[in-house]
């Protein structure tokens, strides 16, 4: 609950009026594959809230909520490359960008775009995805990449040939009307 307080905080000057989805339990997967190994993890514990009056987007999840089918590759991720003492929270703010009344069931392709902070490092990204509407539910489908050198993190150079330089990002988000 308490990471769901912080992203309505993100979203200052709400209007009374808004409509908002929410999920505690949205997930996010990432897939490395290279010559020598495939690395993949998902994160089954991500929060998100949508605004459905501005259309306004924030996710964030606890980075060492991934869980790897390797235990030590998980370590090896949280100590080594994402650095999750010092970084513990990945996050997305941002916008859909076309002019869609997703309280109206329906299928809508979205783009949002925001600034994605990984590793401690803000970027702008672009989303693109697909919105699921029931009218008082929503399910959010994505995928994108990320390259690791945008978000400064480093890869041993003995390590270099198992772990992609872009890796594969999918979300999956079940939202409920609040």
């Amino acid at each position: 609950m308490k990471q769901l307080f912080l992203l309505a905080l993100l979203f200052v000057g709400f209007q009374s009026k808004a409509q908002l989805f929410m999920t505690t339990n949205g997930e996010v997967s990432f897939f490395s594959k290279t010559p020598m190994e495939d690395i993949d993890a998902v994160n089954k514990s991500v929060s998100s809230i949508i605004n459905t009056a501005t259309n306004e987007v924030a996710v964030q999840m606890r980075v060492t909520n991934f869980v790897f089918p390797n235990k030590l590759m998980q370590e090896h991720f949280n100590e080594n490359y994402l650095e999750s003492e010092k970084f513990p929270s990945a996050t997305f703010k941002g916008k859909i960008k076309e002019s869609v009344n997703l309280t109206v069931a329906g299928t809508y392709p979205i783009t949002a775009s925001g600034s994605a902070t990984i590793h401690g490092v803000t970027r702008p990204i672009e989303l693109k995805g697909t919105i699921v509407s029931t009218g008082s539910t929503l399910a959010l489908t994505c995928q994108f990449e990320v390259k690791l050198v945008d978000y400064k993190v480093d890869i041993p150079k003995i390590v270099f040939a198992k772990i992609a330089e872009v890796i594969k990002i999918s979300s999956k988000m079940n939202y409920t009307k609040k």
